[in-house]
């Protein structure tokens, strides 16, 4: 097969006195050896043919449905009645959300855009929390035009709160493709989907609720209802697990109503079919449900036995010192800012500056590693540069990223430059390639900084109203060492 050559199984005959005499005896009845090799070689064609069917067999196990119980999709029937069930429940029944505004046929593009951002925006988030920022959202942003002239600062200032800010990275720089493109908006799940950003689930709803393709969508909520329906105990994070709920999802959605199939699938999973709590009595799918089915008839097996819970990985550890740096000046006192990598964690994000640590460490360790960054990065030196005015240590919490527990220690350096220490401070540095910055409190508080940061400056805030720290205008005649 193509010039490679495989080798053939080695061939053990059964009887050893058979073996050795018919070895034994090759000089004296070279008649024997043609039969002996024939008999090899059929017994090898045999096992080379049992194996290329064994890999076969094992090849069609793989691209069909695992667990023994997505072995077939949805009846005829039970596919109309589900259809026709789910909408007419979502007629009925449908929540009242921004996003879900009806749009004529000349506003399909605009419908588009809201759909992206709102589907952007549910990501991993609460539909109650996404509400209000969606309003505001759309209130500066109507347009994906208008969206494309905003700058990374201004959609990070808009997203704070919401968490997950790649998401918005990427919803800015999708928006500025498909304007920069000239060719409106993309109209089809397959183009959709080769947008920064858009992956197969919100090319699916974008493409179905703004262009009625018939296009499945499939998140955790569709997920779960799909699981239930089936009752498929098979590993909802399973890679071909998925692939087969997709299936199931492409063959229940209605032609005529793709967007609203879709919809009424995530509202029932979002409303009545939840995780812990499914109002089965009140679902209108409940007599197609195989999960409730077999719960009405050993009630030892709930529905919520389904999908199987995965036990998820535990975050990692790390710690990480924060140190509150404030410089003061005959007008008063401004933060220092770093901006965080273009990529990884937190992309292109203001924080206070910090250094990661891989081991808890005690205080001295901890100001040891800030006082050799500060001084490499930003020139405060209380010998040449700067003079301390106070220093003070305010606390510690844990901040929870999805793969990440990270320990936080939060300290307050309150500087005075010295003669000169301003100009070394911001030597170099261009306004437009700024990777640090200094902000007063007033611009702090307007600034889309992530809820860690902002945890730190309100302890900033909480220790400037309970302690005596000397005023931002006092003149100080004397230095501290940073110790």
């Amino acid at each position: 097969m193509n010039g490679t050559s495989f080798p053939l199984p080695r061939v053990r005959l059964i009887n050893p006195t058979f073996e050795r005499s018919t070895v034994a005896s090759k000089r004296q009845n070279q008649k024997t050896i043609p039969s002996f090799h024939f008999k090899a070689s059929s017994c090898e064609r045999k096992m080379m043919s049992r194996r290329r069917r064994n890999c076969r067999e094992k090849k069609v196990e793989e691209e069909e449905p695992i667990g023994g119980d997505m072995e077939d999709l949805f009846s005829e029937k039970d596919t109309h009645n589900i259809r026709m069930s789910l909408l007419d429940w979502y007629d009925d029944n449908q929540r009242d959300l921004p996003w879900r505004k009806r749009r004529s046929e000349t506003e399909k593009e605009r419908r588009a855009y809201e759909v992206w951002v709102s589907e952007i925006m549910l990501q991993q988030t609460r539909v109650q929390t996404v509400m209000e920022f969606y309003k505001r959202w759309m209130h500066k942003w109507p347009t994906i035009d208008d969206l494309a002239q905003a700058s990374l600062e201004e959609v990070n200032e808009m997203w704070a709160g919401l968490g997950y800010y790649r998401r918005a990275r990427f919803l800015l720089e999708g928006a500025k493709m498909v304007v920069a493109g000239r060719e409106g908006f993309p109209n089809k799940a397959s183009s959709l989907m080769k947008v920064k950003g858009i992956g197969e689930y919100t090319a699916g709803a974008i493409a179905s609720i703004a262009f009625n393709e018939a296009v499945p969508v499939v998140d955790g909520n569709v997920i779960r209802v799909l699981a239930r329906l089936k009752a498929i105990s098979a590993n909802p994070k399973d890679r071909i697990t998925i692939k087969n709920f997709w299936k199931l999802a492409a063959q229940l959605v209605d032609p005529s109503r793709p967007g609203d199939f879709n919809q009424s699938l995530m509202e029932l999973g979002a409303t009545l079919c939840s995780v812990s709590k499914p109002s089965c009595s009140s679902c209108p799918v409940s007599s197609q449900c195989r999960a409730y089915s077999l719960f009405q008839e050993n009630r030892t097996i709930p529905v919520t036995e389904y999908p199987t819970k995965v036990v998820k990985a535990k975050p990692r550890l790390d710690f990480c010192c924060v140190c509150v740096l404030e410089i003061l000046n005959q007008t008063g006192g401004r933060f220092v800012l770093v901006k965080r990598p273009e990529e990884g964690l937190l992309a292109g994000l203001w924080e206070f500056p910090s250094v990661i640590l891989d081991k808890e460490a005690s205080v001295a360790a901890r100001r040891k590693a800030i006082n050799l960054y500060l001084k490499e990065t930003f020139h405060v030196d209380p010998k040449e540069t700067c003079t301390i005015v106070s220093r003070k240590e305010l606390g510690e919490f844990v901040h929870i990223f999805t793969h990440i527990r990270r320990k936080i220690y939060v300290e307050l350096l309150v500087v005075q430059l010295t003669e000169g220490g301003t100009i070394d401070l911001f030597k170099g540095e261009a306004k437009d390639t700024l990777t640090w910055k200094c902000v007063d409190s007033d611009v702090l508080s307007t600034m889309g900084l992530t809820s860690a940061v902002r945890k730190v400056y309100s302890m900033v805030e909480a220790h400037k109203q309970d302690s005596s720290v000397p005023s931002n205008r006092t003149v100080i005649s004397r230095k501290r060492r940073i110790t």
